[in-house]
């Protein structure tokens, strides 16, 4: 019997795997072994619906102080309303902080970590957990594909930005950083063959057709890269702090539910059983985000709350740093010009591959 097959045996029965944790734990479950959590302030990127809801609503009931980014400042009141009558009317409402950000810009990006970083807060966990399928075609303001720009680059910003934050609270309470960064095993499903910088280029110059899966598997792809890169760079600065990604497995969110219609019914009422509910979807993060277990690990990637083996591709050691240059080039661009038009965008994607000798079309 084939390793595949084992691993979609256990997800089946919901077996425990070393952690002592499998398919079926639920969110609550895994932080379980965490204990008290009022000493941790936690970003969480995402936390208006969905897994990341779950995972902010997890971590504030173990105690967490949240702050809630979000495009959307409604809906980010409404959960943060949520929250605080979950937590009861003892709870100070200082314990959930919302602010504006658009993770697609990266000027917002930046006005975020500004006015975080004003706030003078410590900072202990980064959940860049936000996500987005897009159907059609859109570019963001920067001349970037709208999907890798809102599921990576803008986390990719958002981190580099808080790195300093989260060190140098690190370093003055004695308790590890993490970041963690919410993927998916769909980052598989970007063949090795289809360079990423290339593809990405072709997509945003419109010379090749869009494929919306694709995109969102490039995405979470670079997300698994960023992981490895992030963890690399963390261990050179010697800050105790770990990066880590995770899958939460395949859960019926609002993502999917934009696309609803017959065919998507239909394909989730077959697959039922091979869905997880949300309070199972959020466990994994939540593992990787506080569970004494993973304290020292890093640049790792996990599903079910175990260990597991990303592709090939995402394994690369020089993708990983070849994607971190590409990224640091479009974020410091913006930062200079104020604006990342599309053209300057492809001299990105050309320098990025100049030592390939690719010819972009």
């Amino acid at each position: 019997m084939t390793t595949t097959m084992l691993s979609s045996l256990r997800y089946l029965a919901g077996t425990a795997g070393p952690s002592g944790f499998g398919s079926r734990t639920t969110a609550e479950e895994a932080t379980d072994g965490a204990g008290d959590l009022s000493h941790i302030t936690a970003i969480v990127t995402g936390a208006t619906s969905g897994i990341g809801a779950e995972t902010a609503r997890v971590l504030a009931k173990r105690g967490a102080r949240l702050v809630l980014p979000a495009r959307n400042l409604k809906a980010a009141e409404d959960a943060r309303a949520r929250l605080l009558a979950e937590l009861g009317p003892a709870t100070d409402a200082g314990r959930v902080v919302v602010l504006p950000l658009d993770l697609s810009s990266v000027g917002s990006v930046r006005r975020f970590a500004r006015r975080f970083l004003a706030l003078r807060l410590p900072l202990n966990l980064l959940i860049n957990n936000a996500g987005q399928f897009s159907d059609r075609l859109a570019v963001s303001e920067d001349g970037v594909e709208m999907t890798f720009a809102t599921n990576y680059l803008g986390h990719f910003l958002l981190t580099r930005l808080l790195l300093g934050r989260m060190a140098d609270t690190a370093r003055d309470t004695g308790v590890e950083g993490r970041v963690v960064n919410v993927s998916s095993t769909v980052h598989t499903w970007f063949a090795a063959a289809d360079d990423p910088f290339a593809y990405l280029h072709r997509v945003t110059r419109k010379t090749t057709p869009y494929d919306p899966t694709k995109a969102y598997a490039l995405s979470k792809l670079a997300n698994v890269l960023h992981t490895k890169a992030l963890a690399d760079r963390l261990k050179e600065m010697g800050a105790n702090v770990t990066a880590n990604c995770v899958h939460p497995g395949i859960v019926r969110t609002r993502l999917i539910r934009d696309r609803a219609g017959l065919v998507t019914n239909t394909v989730f009422f077959l697959a039922s059983k091979l869905l997880k509910t949300v309070h199972q979807a959020a466990a994994t993060t939540c593992y990787a985000a506080v569970h004494p277990a993973v304290a020292g690990v890093s640049g790792k990637y996990f599903a079910d709350c175990n260990e597991a083996s990303p592709s090939k591709l995402a394994s690369s050691s020089k993708e990983a740093s070849k994607l971190w240059s590409f990224s640091e080039g479009i974020t410091d661009e913006k930062e200079k010009q104020g604006v990342v038009h599309p053209t300057s965008f492809r001299l990105q994607v050309q320098n990025s591959n100049a030592d390939r000798g690719m010819a972009i079309a």
